[in-house]
């Protein structure tokens, strides 16, 4: 895709109005994202996961040996399991196992940690089996703060982990935050500082359940990292990487030239978007075989 075209794709979004309730920045969200088709192939079921609501899906042919826990985004404020299983059905179809979406509270009403003991309920239902846990946004902070509380715990880590342009840093410190707020075209430092407001009610930021690119990453699970240069949150996926490197953590990092936050929603019409699903797929199949034959995770 030329520079004009992901131009083109980036103009396709708009900053959001601050100091709206989040009611009705969640209703909004869900009329966009929450009614997507997900394919004719798909079939889902409502389930609970260490007591926590969650969305089965079942893919036509994804039976392999595995499981796909997708936690969505929406800065820990929106989104529902539904408008994760958009991008949980297509990593499903792809990977040829099925997933799991989870309704994990959201603040202000159930502000920080309750996302993350949500989280690490479900993974400690599914710790027995062959697991990878994906995330979006603010779900890919959460995915790593579940990685965080599942080694304090003893469980043992996921095959894998990937992360789609993963908020890691709720102390809003990364230069990006700033030097990209104009070339971003969904945020600025002003609606991150109003969301992680909404989400920490007042912990502190430096927690790093909630900012865990400051936290200890040694032991946790291959990471597989896909970030946009148009965002500003490129420099939380940066020193992430940085950080698990420098800690003998596998990981790996796709970056797209002017790519948007959360690329991957362009699939069908961005080839970047598909690529990057094809890569996350691949990672996935390539973890859930190598843990289920006995490899190092």
């Amino acid at each position: 895709m030329s520079a004009e075209e992901r131009a083109a794709a980036r103009s396709m979004m708009e900053k959001g109005e601050l100091g709206r309730k989040p009611e009705e920045q969640r209703a909004e969200f869900d009329e966009r994202f929450g009614s997507l088709p997900l394919g004719d192939d798909v079939t889902l079921a409502e389930r609970t996961l260490g007591g926590v609501p969650a969305l089965d899906l079942r893919v036509e042919g994804a039976d392999g040996d595995g499981i796909i826990l997708y936690l969505h985004g929406g800065g820990y404020v929106i989104g529902s399991a539904r408008t994760g299983a958009n991008l949980a059905a297509q990593l499903a179809r792809r990977s040829g196992v099925s997933a799991v979406s989870l309704e994990y509270r959201l603040a202000p009403e159930h502000p920080f940690p309750a996302g993350v003991h949500d989280g690490l309920a479900a993974y400690r239902e599914l710790a027995g089996q062959n697991v990878v846990i994906v995330g979006d946004s603010a779900g890919g902070g959460l995915a790593l703060a579940v990685l965080l509380a599942a080694r304090a715990e003893g469980l043992p880590q996921p095959a894998g982990t990937v992360l789609f342009s993963p908020w890691t840093d709720l102390t809003l410190t990364g230069p990006s935050i700033d030097a990209r707020g104009d070339y971003d075209p969904l945020f600025s430092r002003a609606n991150m500082v109003e969301t992680a407001d909404l989400y920490l009610g007042g912990a502190d930021p430096h927690n790093e359940l909630a900012s865990p690119v400051f936290a200890d990453l040694k032991g946790l699970s291959p990471l597989l990292v896909q970030v946009g240069s148009a965002e500003v949150l490129l420099d939380d996926a940066l020193r992430l990487v940085a950080r698990a490197a420098e800690q003998e953590v596998d990981v790996s990092l796709d970056v797209v030239a002017g790519a948007p936050h959360v690329y991957q929603y362009f699939a069908g019409l961005m080839p970047e978007a598909d690529e990057a699903l094809d890569h996350a797929a691949t990672f996935i199949k390539n973890r859930l075989r190598d843990k289920s034959v006995g490899g190092v995770a």
